[in-house]
This record gives C-alpha cells, structure tokens and sequence, in this order.
C-alpha cells in the first residue's frame, strides 16, 4: 500500500518535497514551455507565495547537469510523457539559481553587503571550478575574491555572467540561469529611499537609484550579449521597466499576470485544488474554500487559487478558515499608498463587491507613484490584493477584490488609516460598532459623536467644485457618507455592507445585511444640515435637528429602502432604521427631548 503523502509549509527545494514523499501539485509542463519558448529569456511576473521559489527549483532539479540522479523525481509527473525531451534536455546543462528575495536592508550600504553575501554563498556552490583545469589562474583569482567579499562592485556586477562563463568552460555546455524575485531589492530600496541618508559617494546618488545603477549591470551584463547563456527565467511580483533596470536590455519576453502564455503555472486551478482538498479528504470544505481563497484570474485562467493559503488551511484546518496569505509578507507599501493617494471611496467599493475599472500599466518606475496615483491599481493587481476579471474598453481592465481572505486586507487598511492615522482606538469602534447592532441607539450615538469629534477635522468637508467645468466633485453628504462607511468596516464579517444602491422607490445610503437571520439589520439615512448659526438660539437648533431626523426617517419608511433587508429574510421587528444628521462636523442620531426648567424639577 502506498504511504499517504504529507505536506510541507515553508521550504520550496523540489528535491526535498518529492524525495520526502510530500505532496507536489504537478507543474512541470512550465519546464517544457519554458524551455520550448521561442525566448530565450522570460521574466514571469506573480504575487509572492505563488509559487515562484518552488518553480524555479524544479526547473533547476530537471536541467541541472550536477544533478544526474534527479531524473526518477520527475517519473510521476506530466512531463516524464514527453519522453524524447526529456532523453535530450533532463540533467544537460549547468544551472545558475539565485533568489534576491532576502536582500532587504535600510541603506544602500548595507544593501551592497547583502549582495556579496548572497553572492559569495552563490559561488562556493561551485567552488569545484577552483581545481578545474578549463580556467585561467586570474579567473579562479576574481573567483575566490567573490567568495571572500574582497573584490570591487565592478566585480560583483559581473559576477552571474562571470559565473555562466566558468560553467560553460569547465562543462562545454551554455548555462540556464535563474533569477528568484529579482525585483525585491528594487521595492525595498524605494521603500527606505525617503528615510534613509544619501549614499556617501562621489556622486551623492539615493539608495534607490544606487540599487537601479547596480541590477541595470548585475542583470543586463547577465542576459544581454552573453555567449554562454542558453535560457534564461526570472520571476518577481512586478514588472519595473522603462529605464529602470530593463534600460540595458530589451531582448526578453514578459509574460505577467493578464498574458495567456504561462497562466497556470503559479497558484492552484480549480482542478488542481479540488484534488489535493479530496486527497486529505476535505472535499466537503470546497465551498469554503472557494470563498476565502479562489478569485484570481490569471491569462484566460478562472478560479486560480492561492496556493499558499491552501496548504496552509489543510495543515491547519482544524483551526478552520484564516486569512494565512496576508499574514505571510509586509504590504506597508500598499497601505502607504492608498492612504497617500486618497481612494479610500474606491477601496470601500471594492470591499463592497463592486468592481471597478482601471488602466494596468506594465511599464513604470516607482518614481512615477510620486505624480501618477493611478499606478496604485497596478500596484495592487500585481501584487495580488486585486484580480483582473477581464479587459474593458481602452486598455482597462475590471478590476475586484478576488477573495474573502483578501478582503480582510482593505479592512485591515482602513483600520490602519482610522487608528494609526487618526488615533482612534479598535476598543471604542468595536464598541461603538456593537452598540449599533444591538439597537443600543444612544450608546452607539454617544460613541459616533466621540469618533468624529477625534477625527474628522483631518477631512475637508467643504464642498468640492471642478475648476474648470464648475460642477460639483464631492459633496458634503459624500464625505460624511464614506467616512461612515469607513467606520462600519469593522463589521464586515458578520454583515454585507451596501450603499447608494437602488431600493424600492429611492436609494438607501447604508444598509447592513447580517449574515445571521436571526440578527440586526441596519438601514442608515444620512442628511446635512447647516451648523447652529450665530444669532441662532438653542431652541431653534434644536427643531431642526429633529425635525431633519423626521424627514430622514420618513424617507426610509416613504421609500421602504428597508426593502432589502426584508428579502433577505430579516424580521420587521429585527430591523433598526436610523437617521444620522450633520449639522457642520457635529452628528446627531437621537432626537433632542426638550429640557425641564429646574422649576418644576
């Protein structure tokens, strides 16, 4: 009887998994179509935990010449059918693999002994060309200078395509070379470039553009005009182009997450999932898993999968479903950006289901983040917190949230920019939160009043006008709309959020939908009204506050926005309508009970 196989989290050495008898979900076609490919060099763009890592050591497993025993590793998977390629290519040529996935430090400095570090080890793995007679005494000298992190940047710029070259003496054989996250220490140079000190050189150039004058040598001296490279794969999350890095050379293809070519070979198919769910008997947890973590479209592929996240809920499942993947990297970068770009009306849209449509641009440096805002929605596709989900018109793409594991992200965002920002503690929006949902009107009001007391002189509520067509942008009504929506994030788990959607006669601002029947539902009417005036006295403000929630509460029962709630099974006497009025940046929820005069107290 064959032994059952295990799963292995966190390594990605395809030698280990197989020999080891844990499961591998086949993707070793990518060698075939890597190989067959009329390119000889391929960068493929992916989400970290997609994959990548363990890709290109398969890749390695199969070419490596140093690995003549690898073969029977390959004997169960789909590429072993393709027998005459595997007699001419298995086990045939030297194989360069280097990740740069570890190279993050906070100056270019530090960032430069990484590299030799990462270098150095790179090269003691073949610190057998010392004794090979096919070098020149001064070749194994700059060789041992690599390994002793003695040498000139000049050297280490060189050092892959020197390393190739020695390989292809030493085996008379050109070298397939690969490339793991080549564009880590890009983003994470333009990461600590705005706090971090000029780089003390003659030419006083930032960590960034230190970074950029280094991977335009260490790459391009690689894969452009290299006579003892045969083929050439690099992965990363994105594509940085343009005169950036790629300025050096220009003879490759990308194949990125909206090309067809390559579109199931990082992350689960549908198929693929559903089989390794059956093999540890968890068939019954398909619709589950869907949800949380299904989504992405890769190419012309649907329903591709995070394959991280899969693993890791089948280890763990009895801890039943997490949000593993955004738990596995930092993505400061992508909160920085939304909070600095000011989309946060889009963001709740997205949380909402909706589905918006953005430009996807293959080419740019990170530069260009400072002047283009629109280069968040490739950010964020490329980096897997969105999916495209097909092509719209003038090269824009439609564009959602692929999951509920994801969504978790936007909320934790929005959290971020209501605590860190604004210094608001989780305690008091839960609370508040709760108080809502409960038909606790009064708590949640005096709550709600605290919140935007501390928080809402950070926003322009004033009216914003287009200068050039003079209409309207954004409202005050908008503002406190979305920032309500902001607030109500919290709740997301446990209720759908809606708003500005047509109900019955009108359209309902916010409702909350809980997934329990037996629950709360919320519909929410927001209204403005002008601030107590001057020569105003209480009495009168007093009136129109009430008189404003009258109105707002009329127009839900007028208009039944409540309609929604009711087909989806709420109870009437389940459903709490309210009115939120603002009078300036002061809300009022309850209507004012006139005072009694102390006399008759």
């Amino acid at each position: 009887m064959e032994k059952k196989k295990t799963l292995k989290i966190g390594r990605s050495d395809f030698g280990l998994i197989v020999k080891n008898n844990h499961y591998f979900v086949d993707k070793t076609m990518l060698i075939y179509n890597f190989y067959n490919s009329e390119n000889d060099i391929i960068l493929m763009p992916r989400p970290k935990r997609f994959g990548k890592t363990l890709n290109l050591s398969m890749v390695e497993y199969f070419f490596d010449i140093q690995k003549q025993d690898s073969a029977k590793l390959f004997s169960e998977f789909k590429i072993s059918d393709k027998k005459d390629f595997c007699k001419n290519q298995q086990n045939k040529y030297p194989v360069i693999n280097i990740s740069l996935k570890n190279i993050k430090e906070t100056s270019w400095d530090k960032c430069l002994e990484s590299f030799k570090i990462e270098i150095s080890e790179l090269y003691k793995k073949y610190k057998f060309l010392l004794k090979s007679d096919k070098l020149e005494d001064y070749e194994k000298k700059i060789f041992e200078s690599i390994i002793l992190r003695t040498t000139s940047e000049v050297n280490y710029k060189f050092s892959l395509r020197n390393l190739s070259e020695y390989l292809r003496l030493h085996f008379n054989k050109n070298v397939i070379i690969l490339v793991d996250e080549y564009d880590a220490p890009i983003i994470n140079a333009f990461n600590n470039t705005n706090n971090s000190i000029k780089s003390i050189d003659k030419e006083n150039k930032t960590y960034y553009e230190n970074i950029i004058n280094f991977m335009q040598g260490f790459l391009g001296n690689t894969f452009k005009g290299n006579s003892s490279l045969h083929k050439g794969l690099l992965t990363g999350v994105m594509r940085v182009g343009r005169e950036s890095i790629f300025s050096e050379w220009n003879n490759f293809d990308v194949f990125g997450i909206t090309s067809n070519y390559f579109s199931d070979s990082f992350g689960f198919t549908k198929k693929e999932t559903e089989k390794i769910l059956t093999y540890f008997n968890l068939q019954n947890k398909i619709k589950n898993v869907k949800k949380w973590y299904d989504g992405y479209r890769f190419g012309k592929i649907n329903n591709i999968y995070n394959p991280w996240s899969i693993v890791n809920y089948i280890a763990k499942k009895d801890d039943g479903f997490k949000a593993y993947w955004v738990n596995s990297g930092n993505y400061s970068l992508i909160k920085n950006r939304i909070i600095e770009t000011g989309v946060k009306e889009k963001i709740q849209d997205l949380i909402e289901g909706k589905i918006i449509k953005k430009e996807l641009k293959e080419n740019f440096v990170f530069q260009d983040f400072e002047t283009d805002n629109e280069l968040l929605w490739t950010l964020l596709t490329d980096n897997g917190y969105l999916t495209q989900t097909g092509k719209s018109k003038y090269r824009n793409y439609k564009l959602k949230i692929p999951n509920k594991e994801v969504r978790i992200v936007f909320i934790d965002i929005i959290m971020t920019w209501l605590n860190k920002e604004i210094k608001i503690t989780r305690d008091l929006l839960i609370r508040t939160a709760e108080s809502l949902i409960n038909n606790k009107i009064q708590d949640f009001e005096k709550g709600f009043k605290q919140i935007i007391g501390d928080t809402l002189s950070y926003f322009d509520t004033a009216q914003k006008i287009d200068k050039k067509t003079k209409e309207k942008i954004i409202t005050p009504e908008q503002i406190y709309h979305v920032y309500t929506l902001g607030l109500l994030t919290i709740l997301s788990d446990d209720f759908i959020i809606k708003s500005n959607r047509e109900s019955k006669n009108g359209r309902y601002d916010i409702i909350l939908i809980p997934h329990n029947k037996d629950k709360n539902g919320v519909v929410i009417e927001i209204k403005k009204i002008e601030k107590q005036k001057t020569n105003e006295n209480e009495e009168k403000f007093n009136e129109r506050i009430n008189n404003a929630i009258d109105i707002a509460l009329n127009q839900i029962e007028k208009n039944k926005y409540y309609t929604e709630l009711i087909i989806n099974k709420i109870k009437p006497e389940n459903i709490i309508k309210i009115a939120i009025i603002f009078a300036g940046k002061e809300p009022y929820i309850t209507k004012i009970i006139k005072q009694i005069p102390k006399l008759f107290i």
